[in-house]
């Protein structure tokens, strides 16, 4: 599994289509992280101003009809998360059956990500 962070709202937004975030058209790519630790460090770095509930798509790559591509941050990967590491981006449209499940990040009343929670 990969995982995608998104707000709920931005998900639910157009639930008869292929998830396609704003990352997809400005950089290229959808951006995932590889595991769950990685996950909350880029929460933690950006996406503590969001509002709302802010979900993690679980991803089997492997049902996905666009290239992965496990490539290395650019420029650097956020606070806590090792140089070396690689993340998967996804080079296209999220089909909504190649997602297995979603979570929601509890966060701290800063913002910060504390864990994942299997969301109901």
């Amino acid at each position: 599994m990969i995982f995608h962070l998104v707000p709920l709202d931005d998900w639910l937004a157009v639930p008869d289509r292929p998830y396609s975030p704003a990352s997809l058209a400005t950089d290229g790519f959808v951006h995932c992280s590889p595991d769950e630790e990685t996950t909350l460090a880029v929460a933690s770095a950006f996406y503590r101003e969001t509002t709302g509930p802010l979900m993690v798509l679980l991803i089997d790559e492997h049902k996905l009809d666009v290239m992965v591509r496990w490539e290395a941050a650019d420029p650097t990967p956020p606070p806590g998360v090792p140089a070396q590491t690689l993340f998967p981006h996804v080079y296209g449209r999220i089909s909504r059956d190649a997602v297995e499940g979603m979570m929601e990040v509890r966060r701290d009343e800063e913002g910060k990500a504390l864990g994942l929670e299997v969301w109901s």
